[in-house]
């Protein structure tokens, strides 16, 4: 521990290699990247003691950068900027209407994709429509770099897979194979704007030239521990005409998938009937 009990050391690294030798020096050391949930902890005084390894001058973290089937978005990259960066838009349209839901413009301009899943809140908004398109995770620490799939990150409710003394570095995104046929985002809470998410959900639909179903993809937040992809409900899609009838069933098979809790935002029964009700919506492609 560094200095008394009432004070917060900062440590600001102009390079990736000094912030990942700052970062591994200390276990207790706590990365800043946006701040907005970290100096919620700060002014309580639940930092006293420890480092804070500050990212904000590490330019290269800040980046979206095409790559031939895709693109790379910096750990540093502020929600605001994905909402409106055209590639973003053009390619992978619901991560920037997640981003677009995230708390006020404050928060927008400050928070940035690698803190919303180093923070791995059961209520991240980016995570559905990352689980959806499968991103990857580049991560680095002093023992070298190595690349997570999206649905390797979370382990539980604020945990990550991430080992002592490795930093989010950027998220990899690929395109579609083939452009889908439908996309959907979706966001549910208590208000219009504000709010923490109830149920939050993300989907990609690609249909075979017969109408039927070529590939499904769904995932819903704050349902579970962690982000879920609706594995069952997209097994049983495939093939399939999107009749009346299949979705009904395929609504059916939600709770396979998720674990719904009754808590200070909501219900179970609440969060399972919504989620049903934002899958039926998703396949009838009726939003």
């Amino acid at each position: 521990m560094r200095g008394d009990a009432s004070t917060v050391q900062v440590v600001r690294p102009r390079t990736v290699e000094q912030a990942v030798e700052a970062y591994g020096r200390d276990s207790r050391s706590l990365a800043l990247a946006g701040g907005t949930d970290v100096m919620v902890l700060w002014n309580l005084g639940a930092l006293n003691g420890r480092t804070v390894v500050d990212l904000s001058l590490l330019r290269e973290w800040t980046k979206i950068a095409r790559l031939s089937e895709g693109l790379t978005i910096g750990s540093l990259v502020t929600h605001a900027r994905i909402k409106r960066d055209e590639d973003v838009l053009a390619r992978f349209p619901l991560l920037a209407r997640a981003c677009a839901t995230i708390g006020a413009a404050q928060i927008q301009n400050r928070g940035t994709l690698g803190g919303n899943l180093a923070n791995a809140s059961p209520a991240g908004d980016t995570f559905p429509p990352l689980a959806v398109y499968e991103a990857l995770v580049h991560v680095v620490s002093t023992r070298g770099k190595r690349m997570l799939a999206f649905s390797e990150l979370f382990t539980g409710v604020k945990k990550t897979s991430l080992r002592p003394g490795e930093l989010i570095a950027a998220v990899e995104l690929h395109d579609p194979h083939k452009k889908p046929s439908r996309q959907y985002f979706r966001k549910v809470g208590t208000r219009a704007a504000q709010a923490i998410s109830k149920v939050v959900a993300a989907g990609v639909l690609w249909l075979n030239p017969d109408k039927t179903v070529k590939e499904a993809r769904f995932a819903l937040g704050s349902v579970a521990p962690t982000v879920r992809r609706l594995k069952a409900v997209e097994e049983f899609l495939q093939n399939k005409t999107l009749s009346p009838e299949t979705i009904s069933e395929a609504c059916g098979l939600v709770e396979i998938d998720i674990s719904p809790i009754d808590d200070i935002r909501s219900t179970r029964a609440y969060r399972l009937a919504v989620s049903k009700n934002l899958l039926r919506e998703f396949l009838e492609g009726s939003k």
